[in-house]
């Protein structure tokens, strides 16, 4: 805010305005379909950045078995290397929820992972936390 106050009021003027153009501008309503949900353009960084990151880091993490589609070859494909793993490594009736309250995240150094995503020359990070755990 301190930068505001040094504008000359042409220029804070020109700042309200432009937002103010850019507000209601942006009155885009999409319904819950794909059809509404596919019309959404993309932002034009979009195609012109060379690399972004995808970061796929949730519940899945936690047996550290397999990929993010963890929950997929287990529950819904039940391949037999995941459902062995789990008679193997799970008590009888373990639910892919009850791995949850182990993601704790205790060697997560934002600071950390702010130096190596901006080293890597990466234009833009996105993190998901969720995987075809489909529910």
């Amino acid at each position: 805010m301190a930068v505001l106050f040094k504008c000359s009021p042409f220029y804070l003027l020109l700042i309200v305005c432009v937002v103010l153009c850019l507000v209601k501008n942006c009155r885009c309503k999409y319904e819950p379909t794909w059809e509404s949900i596919d019309s959404r353009p993309l932002p034009g960084w979009y195609d012109q950045v060379k690399f972004g990151i995808f970061i796929h880091w949730g519940v899945f993490s936690v047996p550290s078995f397999g990929s993010e589609w963890f929950w997929w070859y287990w529950q819904k494909q039940k391949l037999k290397p995941y459902v062995d793993f789990m008679e193997n490594n799970y008590p009888p009736g373990f639910k892919y929820e009850n791995f949850a309250q182990d993601f704790t995240a205790e060697f997560f150094n934002a600071k950390q992972w702010a130096e190596i995503l901006s080293a890597s020359g990466a234009k833009y990070v996105v993190l998901t936390t969720k995987h075809h755990e489909g529910k």
